[in-house]
C-alpha cells in the first residue's frame, strides 16, 4: 500500500523546510525541539491529574496518574514515553495519556524515567521497574482494581516488553497485557525495514544509531534489558499488543519480536499498519488513517480488561 496521503503531505512539507537533525544536537536542543514538535490537542476531559514523586532504587522518579470521570476501580495502565531513551518526558506524553485514560476507562501512571547521555543503560530500566513496583504495592491507594498493565510507544515499547521480562524473572508485580506500539526490540540496526524507511519517514536509521550510542555501550547492547527479542525465553510473558507502521524503521524488528512471542506460548494480537509512519498515534487527532488505527488498538487492549 502507499504512504497514506496525509502523512505523504506531511513529509513533503517537512522536506521542503528541513530543520536540525536530531543527531548532529546536544542532547538538551534536541529535547527542547521536541517538545515543540508534540502536537498539543486534548480531545476529552480527564477527572484528575495527580504529580507525585517517589522513591526509585536509584533517586526520585516523578509520575504523572491520570483519571478517568468515571467511578469505581478500575485497571491501571503504566506508560513509558517515547523518545529513544535521550528525548522525551511527562509533557510530551500528555495527550497520549489523557487518551488512554478516557478511552480505556483507565488509570494511567505516566513515568519519568532518567534519560541518557546523563545516565546510561540501565538507568531507565530501573526507574521504570521501580514504578512497575511503586504500582504494584500501591494499587488499593491508587484506586486499581488488581489489572496491571504495561505499554509504550518506540522506546517506550522497548521499556514495557523489558518490563515484563524484568518481573517475570524477579518475581515482579503480575502484569495483565503489554501494549507495544511501534517498539524498538533488538539493537541490530540491518533489518531489511531500515533499508527500506531509514530515510524520509520522520524517524531515520541515523537518529535511531545516535539514540543507541547515546543509551547503551555497545558491549551492552545483546543484553535482553536493551534488546528483548534477545531474550534467552520469552514463555511465561504477559498477552501482548503490538503495533507496527508499514513505513517505518522499526516494522521488522516489531513484527518479529511478535513473532517470536507467539512462537513462545504467549497471546499476541499483532497488526501492521499499511500506510502509515513511526509515531502515528501523535497525529490521531489529526489524521483520520492515524485515529483509526489508535481505536484498532484501543479494542485489541479492552479485551484484556
Amino acid at each position: 500500500m502507499p504512504l497514506a496521503p496525509e502523512y505523504d503531505a506531511m513529509l513533503k512539507q517537512l522536506a521542503a523546510q528541513p530543520g536540525p537533525v536530531m543527531s548532529d544536537l546536544p542532547p538538551s536542543t534536541g529535547r527542547e525541539m521536541y517538545r515543540m514538535m508534540r502536537p498539543v490537542i486534548v480531545e476529552a476531559p480527564i477527572g484528575s491529574i495527580e504529580n507525585r514523586t517517589i522513591k526509585g532504587s536509584r533517586g526520585d522518579i516523578g509520575l504523572r496518574i491520570y483519571r478517568p470521570a468515571t467511578s469505581g476501580k478500575k485497571p491501571v495502565y503504566l506508560n513509558y514515553h517515547g523518545g529513544g531513551w535521550v528525548i522525551g518526558d511527562l509533557d510530551t506524553a500528555d495527550t497520549a495519556c489523557r487518551d488512554l485514560a478516557v478511552r480505556l476507562d483507565c488509570i494511567v501512571v505516566s513515568v519519568d524515567y532518567r534519560l541518557a547521555p546523563e545516565h546510561l543503560f540501565p538507568a531507565a530500566v530501573d526507574d521504570s521497574y521501580d514504578a512497575l513496583c511503586w504500582v504494584g504495592a500501591n494499587l488499593n491507594s491508587l484506586g486499581g482494581n488488581g489489572k496491571i498493565l504495561v505499554g509504550g510507544e518506540s522506546a517506550g515499547g522497548n521499556l514495557a516488553a523489558v518490563m515484563c521480562l524484568r518481573a517475570r524473572d524477579q518475581g515482579g508485580p503480575a502484569i495483565t497485557a503489554q501494549v507495544l506500539l511501534y517498539p524498538v526490540t533488538d539493537a541490530d540496526l540491518s533489518r531489511d525495514s531500515y533499508r527500506r524507511n531509514g530515510e524520509g519517514y520522520l524517524l531515520s536509521l541515523d537518529t535511531m544509531r545516535w539514540f543507541w550510542d547515546t543509551y547503551c555501550p555497545a558491549d551492552q547492547r545483546t543484553h535482553a534489558w536493551a534488546s528483548p527479542l534477545r531474550a534467552i525465553s520469552l514463555r511465561g510473558l504477559p498477552p501482548a499488543v503490538i503495533a507496527t507502521a508499514e513505513f517505518d524503521p522499526l516494522c521488522d524488528e516489531g513484527a518479529a519480536y511478535a513473532g517470536a512471542l507467539a512462537a513462545a506460548g504467549v497471546n499476541v494480537t499483532y497488526t501492521s499498519y499499511a500506510g502509515l509512519i513511526h509515531d502515528f498515534a501523535a497525529t490521531a487527532a489529526m489524521f483520520p488513517c492515524s485515529r483509526a488505527a489508535v481505536d484498532d488498538v484501543y479494542a485489541a487492549v479492552k479485551r484484556h480488561l
